[in-house]
């Protein structure tokens, strides 16, 4: 049975796919190049969900003997080469709405794409509420992405319904291309800051500041830990891995340090446990990293 990992975005591409043909169809009937532009950023959208499901069903397989961290990083690579595809139609956006400017279209039926857009709207807000659900649960960077995109779409459909509205009251084309430049610029802008996440992920970036400094200070407020060193940790999407050095007097009893050892990873997996962890703890009687000085 399907998990509700990668139910996500196989919903999201049958619903690109529905709503690609309608747009396509109703687009070419009432002349609108917007609803047929439209109608194009839902085929790419059917064929990003279609990659994401596939994305989604290896990254979720379990570490082997080739890939012994997994294969989450998948995610990663996905979401970043996303983030340039959706810049790209970002772009697109904007470079037609200039050129709708440039050259005027003619006469449009109104009436039928400015209903098509509305229909694309609200089946586009209701996907858009769908995904947000299943990524509070699976923390899934593929559906952020996923998200972003639908977002993209949402704001996109919105515009083309201002501006049908404006022109059928108005008849001034021109603010149905102005609608369209600012979402093109909107899209931009949130494609960079997936681009920089994912990016962060792909070079191994460090934990949350705030949630290292948490940790840190939990470390510290143990009187059985003399110190500690060679404090490390990366995310890979929704797993973050952390390896410190911890340091004991020479006399404790390995048990008791193993205790201490588990309350440390029992309060970080506790607390942030938005989280899959993966922590390596290392024991030591004396503080290693200054060994040159003992």
């Amino acid at each position: 049975m399907m998990d509700i990992k990668n139910k996500a975005p196989f919903v999201a591409g049958l619903t690109a796919v529905m709503l690609a043909i309608v747009k396509l169809i109703i687009g070419l009937f009432s002349g609108s190049v917007s609803v047929i532009a439209s109608a194009i950023d839902s085929i790419l959208d059917a064929i990003v969900s279609a990659a994401n499901y596939i994305v989604v069903s290896k990254s979720d397989q379990e570490p082997d003997g080739k890939f012994n961290y997994g294969y989450a990083k998948l995610e990663a690579i996905m979401s970043f080469l996303e983030g340039f595809f959706i810049a790209g139609i970002g772009s697109f956006i904007v470079y037609s709405g200039a050129m709708k400017i440039i050259n005027p279209q003619g006469p449009i039926k109104l009436n039928i794409a400015l209903y098509v857009m509305i229909f694309s709207f609200i089946v586009t807000g209701f996907l858009i509420v769908y995904l947000t659900k299943i990524y509070k649960k699976t923390n899934s960077l593929i559906i952020k992405t996923d998200i972003l995109h639908y977002k993209s779409d949402f704001f996109s459909n919105l515009a083309i319904i201002a501006g049908l509205v404006v022109v059928y009251f108005t008849g001034w084309h021109i603010v149905d291309s102005i609608f369209g430049i600012a979402i093109g610029l909107y899209i931009m802008y949130g494609a960079l800051g997936l681009i920089k996440e994912s990016g962060y992920i792909l070079i191994d970036g460090a934990v949350d500041e705030d949630i290292v400094l948490d940790i840190k200070e939990f470390i510290n407020s143990n009187s059985k830990i003399r110190d500690f060193h060679d404090f490390k940790t990366r995310k890979c999407v929704n797993k973050c891995y952390l390896s410190i050095h911890l340091v004991f007097d020479r006399d404790i009893l390995l048990f008791d340090a193993h205790e201490i050892g588990d309350s440390v990873e029992k309060y970080i997996t506790e607390k942030y446990n938005q989280y899959e962890w993966d922590i390596n703890l290392h024991f030591d009687p004396y503080d290693d990293s200054k060994i040159e000085n003992i």
